[in-house]
Protein backbone atom coordinates (compact mmCIF):
# COMPACT_ATOMS: atom_id res chain seq x y z
CA UNK A 1 0.00 0.00 0.00
CA UNK A 2 1.22 3.51 -0.82
CA UNK A 3 2.74 5.33 2.16
CA UNK A 4 3.34 9.01 2.90
CA UNK A 5 7.05 8.13 2.94
CA UNK A 6 7.12 6.86 -0.67
CA UNK A 7 8.66 8.95 -3.47
CA UNK A 8 6.64 10.45 -6.32
CA UNK A 9 7.20 12.25 -9.61
CA UNK A 10 5.13 15.45 -9.61
CA UNK A 11 5.30 17.20 -12.94
CA UNK A 12 8.94 18.14 -13.44
CA UNK A 13 9.80 17.44 -9.79
CA UNK A 14 10.93 14.19 -8.22
CA UNK A 15 9.85 14.21 -4.57
CA UNK A 16 11.52 12.02 -1.97
CA UNK A 17 8.28 11.62 -0.02
CA UNK A 18 4.61 12.56 -0.30
CA UNK A 19 4.51 14.95 2.65
CA UNK A 20 4.04 18.58 1.69
CA UNK A 21 4.64 21.58 3.90
CA UNK A 22 1.53 23.65 3.30
CA UNK A 23 1.72 27.42 2.71
CA UNK A 24 1.70 29.22 6.05
CA UNK A 25 1.51 32.99 6.45
CA UNK A 26 3.97 34.06 9.15
CA UNK A 27 4.25 37.86 8.68
CA UNK A 28 8.02 38.06 9.00
CA UNK A 29 8.99 39.90 5.81
CA UNK A 30 9.07 43.66 6.59
CA UNK A 31 8.74 45.77 3.48
CA UNK A 32 7.66 42.64 1.56
CA UNK A 33 11.33 41.54 1.39
CA UNK A 34 12.30 37.96 2.38
CA UNK A 35 14.92 37.69 5.12
CA UNK A 36 17.77 35.42 6.17
CA UNK A 37 15.59 34.22 9.06
CA UNK A 38 13.05 33.01 6.51
CA UNK A 39 15.81 31.08 4.75
CA UNK A 40 16.65 29.35 8.03
CA UNK A 41 12.99 28.51 8.67
CA UNK A 42 12.44 26.85 5.30
CA UNK A 43 15.80 25.10 5.30
CA UNK A 44 15.07 23.52 8.69
CA UNK A 45 12.12 21.75 7.03
CA UNK A 46 13.77 20.95 3.68
CA UNK A 47 15.78 17.78 4.35
CA UNK A 48 13.66 15.14 2.57
CA UNK A 49 14.75 12.42 5.02
CA UNK A 50 13.38 14.32 7.99
CA UNK A 51 11.17 17.05 6.55
CA UNK A 52 8.95 17.80 3.60
CA UNK A 53 9.18 16.18 0.18
CA UNK A 54 7.89 19.52 -1.13
CA UNK A 55 7.66 22.94 0.52
CA UNK A 56 5.03 25.43 -0.61
CA UNK A 57 6.02 28.90 0.57
CA UNK A 58 3.82 31.27 2.46
CA UNK A 59 1.47 33.18 0.20
CA UNK A 60 3.48 35.77 -1.74
CA UNK A 61 1.92 38.88 -3.25
CA UNK A 62 2.16 39.18 -7.04
CA UNK A 63 1.85 42.97 -6.85
CA UNK A 64 1.60 45.74 -4.29
CA UNK A 65 -2.13 45.78 -4.99
CA UNK A 66 -2.22 42.06 -4.19
CA UNK A 67 -1.04 42.56 -0.61
CA UNK A 68 -3.53 42.14 2.19
CA UNK A 69 -1.53 41.58 5.36
CA UNK A 70 1.38 43.34 7.05
CA UNK A 71 4.90 41.97 6.55
CA UNK A 72 4.08 39.35 3.95
CA UNK A 73 6.62 38.83 1.15
CA UNK A 74 6.23 39.86 -2.48
CA UNK A 75 7.59 38.83 -5.87
CA UNK A 76 6.90 41.85 -8.07
CA UNK A 77 10.34 43.54 -8.15
CA UNK A 78 14.02 42.73 -8.57
CA UNK A 79 14.88 43.32 -4.91
CA UNK A 80 12.37 40.66 -3.88
CA UNK A 81 13.68 38.23 -6.51
CA UNK A 82 17.21 38.69 -5.21
CA UNK A 83 16.15 38.26 -1.58
CA UNK A 84 14.23 35.05 -2.34
CA UNK A 85 17.40 33.53 -3.82
CA UNK A 86 18.88 33.13 -0.34
CA UNK A 87 15.87 30.95 0.50
CA UNK A 88 15.91 28.75 -2.60
CA UNK A 89 19.70 28.28 -2.60
CA UNK A 90 19.66 27.21 1.05
CA UNK A 91 16.71 24.85 0.59
CA UNK A 92 18.31 23.24 -2.45
CA UNK A 93 21.63 22.86 -0.62
CA UNK A 94 19.72 20.85 2.00
CA UNK A 95 18.28 18.61 -0.72
CA UNK A 96 14.79 20.10 -0.68
CA UNK A 97 12.23 21.11 -3.29
CA UNK A 98 10.31 24.38 -2.96
CA UNK A 99 7.58 26.16 -4.93
CA UNK A 100 6.22 29.66 -4.39
CA UNK A 101 2.56 30.31 -3.72
CA UNK A 102 1.36 33.23 -5.88
CA UNK A 103 -1.24 35.42 -4.19
CA UNK A 104 -3.59 38.28 -4.85
CA UNK A 105 -5.85 38.89 -1.86
CA UNK A 106 -8.44 41.00 -3.69
CA UNK A 107 -10.88 42.47 -1.18
CA UNK A 108 -9.18 40.89 1.87
CA UNK A 109 -7.01 43.94 2.47
CA UNK A 110 -6.89 47.35 4.10
CA UNK A 111 -6.26 50.79 2.69
CA UNK A 112 -3.12 51.07 4.87
CA UNK A 113 -1.61 48.19 2.86
CA UNK A 114 -2.61 49.40 -0.61
CA UNK A 115 -0.53 51.64 -2.91
CA UNK A 116 -1.46 55.25 -2.28
CA UNK A 117 -3.99 54.23 0.36
CA UNK A 118 -6.45 53.22 -2.35
CA UNK A 119 -9.37 50.86 -1.85
CA UNK A 120 -8.68 47.14 -2.31
CA UNK A 121 -10.01 45.57 -5.51
CA UNK A 122 -12.57 42.81 -5.95
CA UNK A 123 -14.91 41.33 -8.55
CA UNK A 124 -17.75 43.37 -6.99
CA UNK A 125 -17.87 46.20 -4.46
CA UNK A 126 -18.87 43.94 -1.56
CA UNK A 127 -16.92 44.24 1.69
CA UNK A 128 -15.63 40.94 3.07
CA UNK A 129 -16.88 40.12 6.55
CA UNK A 130 -13.43 39.21 7.78
CA UNK A 131 -10.25 40.71 9.21
CA UNK A 132 -6.69 41.26 8.09
CA UNK A 133 -3.45 41.73 10.04
CA UNK A 134 -1.70 45.04 10.61
CA UNK A 135 1.45 45.49 12.68
CA UNK A 136 0.86 48.29 15.20
CA UNK A 137 3.54 49.21 17.76
CA UNK A 138 5.34 46.01 16.85
CA UNK A 139 2.31 43.83 17.59
CA UNK A 140 0.17 41.95 15.07
CA UNK A 141 -3.46 43.08 15.33
CA UNK A 142 -6.56 41.84 13.53
CA UNK A 143 -8.38 44.70 11.78
CA UNK A 144 -11.59 44.76 9.70
CA UNK A 145 -10.97 44.77 5.96
CA UNK A 146 -11.64 47.93 3.97
CA UNK A 147 -14.48 48.38 1.50
CA UNK A 148 -13.31 47.36 -2.00
CA UNK A 149 -14.01 48.70 -5.45
CA UNK A 150 -14.97 46.50 -8.39
CA UNK A 151 -12.29 45.82 -10.99
CA UNK A 152 -13.14 47.07 -14.47
CA UNK A 153 -13.05 44.82 -17.51
CA UNK A 154 -10.09 46.81 -18.80
CA UNK A 155 -8.07 46.01 -15.65
CA UNK A 156 -8.41 42.23 -15.79
CA UNK A 157 -5.74 41.56 -18.45
CA UNK A 158 -3.31 43.41 -16.19
CA UNK A 159 -4.16 41.09 -13.30
CA UNK A 160 -3.42 38.10 -15.53
CA UNK A 161 -0.12 39.69 -16.56
CA UNK A 162 0.77 40.25 -12.90
CA UNK A 163 0.44 36.50 -12.30
CA UNK A 164 2.47 35.76 -15.41
CA UNK A 165 5.28 38.10 -14.36
CA UNK A 166 5.26 36.75 -10.80
CA UNK A 167 5.66 33.19 -12.09
CA UNK A 168 8.60 34.29 -14.25
CA UNK A 169 10.15 36.06 -11.26
CA UNK A 170 9.70 32.97 -9.07
CA UNK A 171 11.69 30.85 -11.51
CA UNK A 172 14.33 33.59 -11.73
CA UNK A 173 14.56 33.47 -7.92
CA UNK A 174 15.38 29.75 -8.10
CA UNK A 175 12.05 28.17 -7.22
CA UNK A 176 11.19 24.73 -8.58
CA UNK A 177 7.74 25.93 -9.57
CA UNK A 178 4.69 27.83 -8.32
CA UNK A 179 1.32 27.20 -6.74
CA UNK A 180 -1.40 29.68 -7.69
CA UNK A 181 -3.56 30.54 -4.69
CA UNK A 182 -7.15 30.09 -5.84
CA UNK A 183 -8.56 29.33 -2.39
CA UNK A 184 -9.66 30.77 0.95
CA UNK A 185 -11.69 33.70 -0.28
CA UNK A 186 -8.89 35.58 -2.05
CA UNK A 187 -9.18 37.23 -5.47
CA UNK A 188 -9.52 34.22 -7.78
CA UNK A 189 -11.85 32.51 -5.30
CA UNK A 190 -13.85 35.74 -5.03
CA UNK A 191 -14.47 35.63 -8.78
CA UNK A 192 -15.52 31.98 -8.57
CA UNK A 193 -18.17 32.40 -5.89
CA UNK A 194 -21.58 33.96 -6.29
CA UNK A 195 -21.45 35.42 -2.78
CA UNK A 196 -18.65 37.79 -3.78
CA UNK A 197 -19.18 38.03 -7.55
CA UNK A 198 -22.36 39.79 -8.68
CA UNK A 199 -20.96 41.02 -12.00
CA UNK A 200 -23.16 41.08 -15.09
CA UNK A 201 -20.36 41.03 -17.68
CA UNK A 202 -18.28 38.15 -19.11
CA UNK A 203 -16.75 37.48 -15.67
CA UNK A 204 -19.98 37.11 -13.70
CA UNK A 205 -23.26 35.24 -13.62
CA UNK A 206 -22.78 31.73 -15.01
CA UNK A 207 -20.27 29.22 -13.67
CA UNK A 208 -18.35 29.51 -16.94
CA UNK A 209 -18.09 33.28 -16.54
CA UNK A 210 -17.12 33.20 -12.88
CA UNK A 211 -14.36 30.66 -13.61
CA UNK A 212 -13.00 32.71 -16.51
CA UNK A 213 -10.36 34.71 -14.61
CA UNK A 214 -9.01 31.66 -12.79
CA UNK A 215 -8.64 29.78 -16.07
CA UNK A 216 -7.03 32.75 -17.83
CA UNK A 217 -4.50 33.02 -15.01
CA UNK A 218 -3.72 29.31 -15.02
CA UNK A 219 -3.23 29.29 -18.80
CA UNK A 220 -0.97 32.33 -18.65
CA UNK A 221 1.19 30.95 -15.84
CA UNK A 222 1.44 27.54 -17.51
CA UNK A 223 2.45 29.13 -20.80
CA UNK A 224 5.06 31.23 -19.03
CA UNK A 225 6.92 28.52 -17.08
CA UNK A 226 5.42 25.19 -18.21
CA UNK A 227 2.39 23.48 -16.72
CA UNK A 228 4.62 20.78 -15.22
CA UNK A 229 5.95 23.40 -12.79
CA UNK A 230 2.52 24.78 -11.83
CA UNK A 231 0.03 23.84 -9.14
CA UNK A 232 -3.26 25.33 -7.98
CA UNK A 233 -4.85 25.51 -4.56
CA UNK A 234 -8.65 25.33 -4.26
CA UNK A 235 -11.00 25.23 -1.26
CA UNK A 236 -14.46 24.21 -2.51
CA UNK A 237 -16.50 24.74 0.66
CA UNK A 238 -14.41 26.81 3.04
CA UNK A 239 -16.09 29.91 4.50
CA UNK A 240 -12.66 31.53 5.05
CA UNK A 241 -12.65 35.28 4.43
CA UNK A 242 -16.40 35.29 3.78
CA UNK A 243 -16.21 32.86 0.84
CA UNK A 244 -19.75 31.79 -0.01
CA UNK A 245 -21.46 29.83 -2.77
CA UNK A 246 -24.56 27.61 -2.40
CA UNK A 247 -23.61 25.30 -5.30
CA UNK A 248 -19.91 24.42 -4.98
CA UNK A 249 -20.04 20.95 -6.59
CA UNK A 250 -20.86 22.01 -10.18
CA UNK A 251 -18.72 25.13 -9.85
CA UNK A 252 -15.52 23.38 -8.86
CA UNK A 253 -16.24 20.31 -10.99
CA UNK A 254 -16.35 22.59 -14.03
CA UNK A 255 -13.19 24.44 -13.01
CA UNK A 256 -11.02 21.35 -12.52
CA UNK A 257 -12.23 19.76 -15.77
CA UNK A 258 -11.18 22.90 -17.66
CA UNK A 259 -7.74 22.70 -16.06
CA UNK A 260 -7.08 19.17 -17.34
CA UNK A 261 -5.46 20.17 -20.69
CA UNK A 262 -2.82 22.32 -18.95
CA UNK A 263 -0.77 19.31 -17.74
CA UNK A 264 -0.41 20.82 -14.28
CA UNK A 265 2.00 19.39 -11.74
CA UNK A 266 -0.63 19.20 -9.00
CA UNK A 267 -3.99 20.33 -7.65
CA UNK A 268 -4.06 21.17 -3.94
CA UNK A 269 -7.51 20.68 -2.39
CA UNK A 270 -8.54 21.92 1.06
CA UNK A 271 -11.16 19.50 2.34
CA UNK A 272 -13.75 21.22 4.51
CA UNK A 273 -13.35 24.53 6.34
CA UNK A 274 -9.76 25.76 6.25
CA UNK A 275 -8.29 25.08 9.69
CA UNK A 276 -11.69 23.85 10.85
CA UNK A 277 -14.15 20.97 10.41
CA UNK A 278 -13.38 18.61 7.55
CA UNK A 279 -17.10 17.89 7.05
CA UNK A 280 -18.10 21.55 6.69
CA UNK A 281 -20.82 22.09 4.07
CA UNK A 282 -21.88 24.92 1.82
CA UNK A 283 -25.24 24.29 0.22
CA UNK A 284 -27.66 21.49 1.05
CA UNK A 285 -25.46 18.42 0.53
CA UNK A 286 -21.99 17.28 1.60
CA UNK A 287 -19.27 18.04 -0.93
CA UNK A 288 -18.09 14.97 -2.84
CA UNK A 289 -14.31 15.21 -3.11
CA UNK A 290 -14.03 11.87 -4.89
CA UNK A 291 -16.40 13.20 -7.57
CA UNK A 292 -14.27 16.34 -7.86
CA UNK A 293 -11.18 14.24 -8.47
CA UNK A 294 -13.12 12.15 -11.00
CA UNK A 295 -14.15 15.32 -12.85
CA UNK A 296 -10.48 16.18 -13.24
CA UNK A 297 -9.30 12.67 -14.14
CA UNK A 298 -12.17 12.01 -16.55
CA UNK A 299 -11.27 15.20 -18.40
CA UNK A 300 -7.70 13.92 -18.81
CA UNK A 301 -6.06 15.67 -15.87
CA UNK A 302 -2.90 13.86 -14.77
CA UNK A 303 -1.52 16.21 -12.11
CA UNK A 304 -0.85 14.90 -8.62
CA UNK A 305 -3.85 15.22 -6.29
CA UNK A 306 -2.89 16.88 -2.99
CA UNK A 307 -5.23 16.96 0.02
CA UNK A 308 -5.06 19.19 3.06
CA UNK A 309 -6.82 20.14 6.31
CA UNK A 310 -6.47 18.65 9.75
CA UNK A 311 -4.56 15.56 8.66
CA UNK A 312 -2.69 13.23 10.97
CA UNK A 313 -0.71 10.19 9.83
CA UNK A 314 -3.79 7.93 9.91
CA UNK A 315 -5.94 10.30 7.86
CA UNK A 316 -3.03 10.97 5.53
CA UNK A 317 -2.51 7.30 4.72
CA UNK A 318 -6.28 6.81 4.36
CA UNK A 319 -6.29 9.67 1.86
CA UNK A 320 -3.54 8.03 -0.17
CA UNK A 321 -5.44 4.73 -0.12
CA UNK A 322 -8.53 6.58 -1.41
CA UNK A 323 -6.78 8.12 -4.41
CA UNK A 324 -4.77 11.11 -3.21
CA UNK A 325 -1.11 11.38 -4.26
CA UNK A 326 0.19 14.00 -1.80
CA UNK A 327 -0.76 15.08 1.72
CA UNK A 328 -0.14 18.56 3.11
CA UNK A 329 0.52 19.47 6.73
CA UNK A 330 0.50 23.02 8.09
CA UNK A 331 0.67 23.63 11.83
CA UNK A 332 2.47 20.34 12.45
CA UNK A 333 5.31 21.56 10.24
CA UNK A 334 5.39 24.89 12.10
CA UNK A 335 6.26 23.12 15.34
CA UNK A 336 8.14 20.11 13.96
CA UNK A 337 10.84 20.88 11.39
CA UNK A 338 11.57 17.13 11.30
CA UNK A 339 7.93 16.08 11.03
CA UNK A 340 8.57 13.28 8.54
CA UNK A 341 11.10 11.63 10.82
CA UNK A 342 8.83 12.01 13.84
CA UNK A 343 5.92 10.36 12.04
CA UNK A 344 8.13 7.59 10.67
CA UNK A 345 9.52 6.84 14.16
CA UNK A 346 6.21 7.46 15.96
CA UNK A 347 7.99 10.08 18.08
CA UNK A 348 6.30 12.73 20.19
CA UNK A 349 5.33 15.96 18.43
CA UNK A 350 6.08 19.50 19.53
CA UNK A 351 2.95 21.60 20.12
CA UNK A 352 2.71 24.82 18.07
CA UNK A 353 2.68 28.14 19.93
CA UNK A 354 -0.24 30.04 18.41
CA UNK A 355 0.85 33.34 19.95
CA UNK A 356 3.87 33.39 17.62
CA UNK A 357 2.12 32.40 14.38
CA UNK A 358 1.86 35.94 12.96
CA UNK A 359 4.75 38.37 13.23
CA UNK A 360 7.77 38.42 15.50
CA UNK A 361 11.23 36.94 15.19
CA UNK A 362 12.90 33.60 15.83
CA UNK A 363 10.69 32.65 18.80
CA UNK A 364 8.04 30.23 17.59
CA UNK A 365 9.63 30.29 14.14
CA UNK A 366 13.10 28.78 14.03
CA UNK A 367 13.52 27.65 17.64
CA UNK A 368 11.38 24.50 17.66
CA UNK A 369 13.69 21.57 18.53
CA UNK A 370 14.36 18.67 16.18
CA UNK A 371 14.98 15.15 17.43
CA UNK A 372 18.53 14.46 18.59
Amino acid sequence: MTSIFDPLQVGRLHLANRMVMAPLTRNRAPGAIPTALMATYYTQRADPKNGAGLIVTEATAISHQGQGYADVPGIWNDEQVSAWKQVTESVHAAGGKIVMQLWHVGRVSHVDLQPGGQAPVAPSAITAKTKTVLIQDGVAKFIDTSAPRALTLEELPGIVDDYRRAARHAIAAGFDGVEVHGANGYLLDQFLRSGSNTRTDAYGGSIENRARLLLEVMRAVSQEIGGDRVGLRLSPVTPANDAQDPHPQPLFGYAVAQLAPLNLAFLHIIEGSTGGPRDYMQGDTPFDYAALRASYRNAGGKGAWMVNNGLDITLANQSLASGADLVAFGRLFIANPDLTRRLRENAALNAPDRSTFYGGGAKGYTDYPALA
